[in-house]
C-alpha cells in the first residue's frame, strides 16, 4: 500500500516541501532512498523503538520509502515523525483520512517523545504558502512556528498524541499567538545601558552618530578604557526592530537552532562577538552543508570584533564583500544559497602591541615602527568600509568615582530613532538604501550639498591633516548623519568639523 506524508527541508533561510512516499509490499527489507544523510538512515532504529514502546510496530514486510525530490540532499533527524506516521498509515495500523493536509516534523526519542527541531519558522512559512491546513511539530518549537498567521500549529509532546489526533480519539488545540503583541512585548529594556558608562562623553556622542546613520565604527584605545563596555551597549540605542526585521532575524536564528525553547519572535537586535580564533567559514557561513555564519546571525544587529588585528587576515578580507552587498552568497556544485547580512560592524583594537599609545612618559611603550606594523594587520580596503575611527582614552579617577548616572539609553535611542525616520523619508524611493551609511556616490552629491564655508573648511582640513582621498565621502556621510541628529536640512561647517574628528586612522602622522 502506498501513502504520502509531507515534511520539509531548509536550504539557506528558505524551506522546500519534501514528499515522503511510503510503499509496503510483499517481501522483507527496509529501503530508504532520496539522498538521506546518516541521521535519516539511522531513523529506523529510533522509529522501531518508539513504535514498540507505544503499542505499534514496523511491519515485517518490504518497506520502500522515497523522499522526493530525490535529487535534493536531506539532512537531520527531524524526519523521524514524518517517516513513522507514513509507515503506520501505509501498514494500516492507523487510519487517518486527512494526513496529507498536514506538514509533520519532529525527532523521536526511543520512548516516543519528541525532541525540538531546527528551522521551524521558515518551514511554517512554506507550509502556509503551499496551502497546508496545519503544521504538527514538537511542543518546544510551537511558539516559534505560531508566529505565522493563517496556519494551524499543533505542538505535541509524543507520537501517541499525533496518532490519537489522526484517528479522532483526541483533539489538539492549535497554538494561537498575537504576533504583534508578542513583538511589542519583546521590546523590553535591554540588559546593558549607557547610563552605566562613566565619563567618555565624546565616545558616547560618537556611538550615537554611528547608530543614527548605521555607520561602521572602530574604537582605538589602551586596555581598560571601556571599548568593549561601550560596544555592548550600542544595540540599546539602535532603533527598535520593525516587525519585518524581527521576522527576518528570527528566521535566520531558527535555521541554526538558536531560538530558545518555547520562545517566539525575537524583539532585541542581535549582538554577536566571535573570538579572534574564528575561521572564515564560521564568520561568513558555509560548510559542506551550508549554514549561516556570524555575520548573518548579526543581521539587523551588531557584529563586534574585539582586538581586530588579532583576527586572521583571510577572515577579515572575506568580510569585505558582505559589508558592501549586505548579503552572502554561497555556491556549491548543485545549489546556491544566499543569507542576508545587513549589520553594523563595531571593531576595537589596541593602538600598539604593548596596548598603549606612543607616550614617552608611559611605563610601557612601542616604537612607531612597531605600532605601524601592528596597525597594518588591518588592510586599507577594510578600513575604507569603516566610516568612523575614534580614539578612546582611559577614564580618570574622578569620573570613575562619580556616583551620578549618565544619560539613559532610552533617551539616546529616541534621538537616534528620529534621525532614522528622516533618513527613511529621504530614501523612500530606493529599495536598497535605507540609512546614510548605505548612500551611493550619486546620493552623497545630492543630499550632502555644502556651502562655500563648509567646502573651504573640508579642503583646509584634508590638506593640513593629510587626510586620504577615501576619507572624503566618509566625512560627508557622517556629517549628513550629524545634521540629521540636529534636525538640520543642510550640512553646515559645524557638522563637517565634527565629522573630520572621526577619521583618526586616515591621518598621516597619527603615530607621531
Amino acid at each position: 500500500m502506498l501513502e504520502k506524508v509531507y515534511g520539509s527541508a531548509v536550504f539557506g533561510v528558505e524551506a522546500t516541501t519534501i514528499t515522503v512516499e511510503v510503499n509496503i509490499d510483499k517481501g522483507i527489507g527496509y529501503h530508504l532512498v532520496g539522498l538521506p544523510d546518516n541521521a535519516i538512515k539511522e531513523s529506523n532504529y529510533r522509529i522501531a523503538a518508539a513504535l514498540q514502546n507505544n503499542g505499534y510496530k514496523i511491519p515485517g514486510k518490504k518497506i520502500t520509502i522515497n523522499m522526493a525530490p530525490a535529487d535534493l540532499r536531506k539532512e537531520g533527524s527531524a524526519y523521524d515523525l514524518t517517516l513513522a506516521i507514513g509507515i503506520l498509515q501505509a501498514s494500516s495500523q492507523i487510519k487517518g483520512n486527512n494526513i496529507a493536509d498536514y506538514l509533520i516534523m519532529g525527532e523521536l526519542s526511543l520512548d516516543g517523545s519528541l525532541q525540538p527541531i531546527k528551522g521551524a519558522l521558515p518551514i511554517a512559512v512554506k507550509a502556509r504558502e503551499e496551502g497546508f491546513k496545519g503544521f504538527i511539530l514538537p511542543k518546544q518549537n510551537a511558539k516559534e512556528a505560531a508566529i505565522v498567521d493563517d496556519l494551524d500549529v499543533y505542538g505535541v509532546e509524543n507520537i501517541k498524541e499525533v496518532i490519537d489526533f489522526f484517528e479522532g480519539r483526541s483533539t489538539i488545540e492549535p497554538l494561537v499567538i498575537d504576533t504583534r503583541k508578542e513583538f511589542y512585548d519583546n521590546l523590553a529594556n535591554p540588559e546593558f545601558d549607557f547610563s552605566d558608562v562613566k565619563g567618555q562623553e565624546s565616545i558616547k556622542r560618537c556611538m550615537e552618530i554611528a547608530a543614527a546613520g548605521g555607520h561602521n565604527i572602530i574604537l582605538i584605545g589602551p586596555p581598560g578604557s571601556g571599548k568593549t563596555m561601550l560596544a555592548k551597549r550600542l544595540p540599546s540605542i539602535l532603533p527598535p526592530m520593525t516587525l519585518q526585521e524581527a521576522l527576518e532575524t528570527t528566521k535566520i536564528h531558527s535555521v541554526v537552532g538558536r531560538i530558545k525553547e518555547n520562545s517566539g519572535l525575537m524583539g532585541q537586535r542581535p549582538f554577536r562577538s566571535p573570538h579572534h580564533t574564528i575561521s572564515d567559514v564560521a564568520l561568513v557561513g558555509g560548510g559542506a552543508y551550508p549554514q549561516p555564519g556570524e555575520i548573518s546571525l548579526s543581521h539587523n544587529g551588531v557584529l563586534f570584533l574585539d582586538e581586530l588585528p588579532e583576527f586572521k587576515r583571510t577572515v577579515l578580507e572575506v568580510m569585505r564583500q558582505p559589508l558592501e552587498d549586505r548579503e552572502v552568497t554561497i555556491s556549491r556544485a548543485k545549489f546556491t544559497v544566499t543569507y542576508p547580512s545587513s549589520f553594523m560592524l563595531v571593531a576595537s583594537m589596541n593602538p600598539s602591541p604593548s596596548g598603549y599609545f606612543n607616550d614617552t612618559e608611559g611605563h610601557v611603550t612601542s616604537s612607531p615602527a612597531e605600532m605601524q606594523r601592528y596597525l597594518s594587520k588591518v588592510s586599507g580596503p577594510l578600513l575604507d568600509r569603516i566610516d568612523i575611527h575614534i580614539e578612546v582614552q582611559p577614564v580618570p579617577f574622578d569620573k570613575l568615582s562619580d556616583e551620578r548616572k549618565g544619560e539613559l539609553s532610552k533617551v539616546i535611542r529616541e534621538r537616534v530613532t528620529k534621525a532614522r525616520e528622516l533618513q527613511t523619508k529621504r530614501f523612500s524611493d530606493s529599495n536598497t538604501v535605507h540609512y546614510n551609511a548605505q548612500m551611493t556616490v550619486k546620493q552623497i552629491r545630492k543630499f550632502c550639498n555644502l556651502n562655500d564655508n563648509s567646502k573651504q573648511l573640508l579642503k583646509t582640513a584634508m590638506e593640513s591633516l593629510n587626510l586620504s582621498a577615501r576619507a572624503y565621502d566618509r566625512i560627508l556621510k557622517v556629517s549628513r548623519t550629524i545634521a540629521d541628529l540636529d534636525n538640520s536640512q543642510d550640512v553646515i561647517s559645524d557638522h563637517i568639523s565634527e565629522a573630520i574628528q572621526y577619521r583618526s586612522l586616515d591621518r598621516e602622522g597619527w603615530l607621531r
